[in-house]
């Protein structure tokens, strides 16, 4: 692995992606939060569980994707560690940037988004041991 470059990709992509998100969410697109509702939680009557259900779906066929792609290049010497890699990887993508947002840019306590990410933690890991086992 060439430490070096992936060091520098992630210090350039680090540096672009505030200024895109300053420039399309804080002045070309602004007028988007502005849009109601503006309140952040849905009522349970409000939610599609089928549709949430089925989306689920597709994105998990998605991360099993992912993980066939990746296979040969995902270390550990068994299923399980191959597994808890790819889970610690996508959570370290995917679910940590992303609850870690919410932080700076919401109103939802703290301690929600600590939880999102713990459990973002256990989710990943537990799904990547799960399509490691089932792929092999």
């Amino acid at each position: 692995m060439k430490f070096g470059k992936v060091l520098l990709a992630g210090i350039v992509v680090g540096i672009i992606n505030p200024i895109w998100g300053f420039i399309t969410c804080g002045k070309l697109f602004n007028w988007v939060y502005l849009l109601e509702p503006t309140f952040v939680w849905k009522l349970p009557e409000q939610i599609s569980y089928t549709v949430f259900s089925i989306s689920g779906i597709i994105f998990a066929i998605l991360l099993a994707l992912v993980y066939a792609l990746l296979y040969k290049g995902i270390p550990g010497g068994n299923l399980i560690k191959k597994g808890l890699w790819f889970g610690l990887c996508v959570w370290l993508v995917g679910c940590l940037p992303g609850c870690t947002s919410f932080l700076f840019f919401s109103v939802i306590a703290p301690t929600v988004i600590y939880y999102w990410i713990i459990s973002g933690l256990v989710v990943a890991l537990w799904q990547g041991v799960v399509i490691a086992v089932i792929y092999k």
